[in-house]
């Protein structure tokens, strides 16, 4: 065994074992403790087999600054799909789109998977890579003109960091101060 191995039975992790039985209960639509109990002998199973990464997430949940998360969330939505709407719909005009890169100020795996994720949700715009190793975003964005365009719409996905980072994080003194 090298030395930057652990053994197997040190991967398991008490988190995902609980979650992948509770997808096999979800998943049978039987809650009974038998079913559990075999479940459970699934899930260790798995995580023996088909190792994970250790999960290192140390989230402190800050109810305000996830409210203003979720609500500007929404706001971005709506108004997102009335530009795409008019910009689809609308009188025939030159649309040009471009591929951003943004490279985020957290070195976290959760926010680099959470930003992308909400960014995608928002129409017109897509992920198309991420590189962990660097923690840079890809983006296809709908409908920018020019590289003013492209800077608004980085400062944007920053944006949406910085929120995530706020409403998530344990350290947010690396954000600078900036209105979310």
């Amino acid at each position: 065994m090298s030395p930057t191995r652990m053994p197997r039975h040190r991967t398991l992790q008490v988190p995902v074992l609980l979650w992948l039985t509770l997808v096999w209960l979800m998943l049978w639509r039987d809650f009974s403790l038998g079913n559990a109990a075999f479940g459970f002998v699934v899930a260790l199973a798995v995580c023996l087999f088909f190792p994970l990464p250790p999960l290192r997430m140390h989230l402190r949940v800050r109810p305000l600054p996830l409210a203003w998360l979720v609500l500007r969330f929404l706001w971005d939505v709506v108004v997102s799909s009335l530009l795409v709407a008019r910009a689809t719909l609308g009188p025939t005009k030159n649309l040009r789109n471009a591929v951003v890169e943004v490279n985020l100020k957290t070195p976290s795996d959760f926010v680099l998977t959470v930003v992308a994720e909400m960014i995608c949700l928002i129409p017109g715009s897509l992920a198309v890579e991420a590189r962990r190793s660097t923690h840079t975003l890809f983006f296809h964005a709908f409908d920018v003109r020019d590289e003013a365009g492209v800077e608004v719409f980085r400062q944007r996905v920053l944006a949406q960091e910085r929120r995530v980072v706020k409403a998530f994080g344990t350290r947010i003194d690396h954000l600078e101060e900036a209105p979310a």
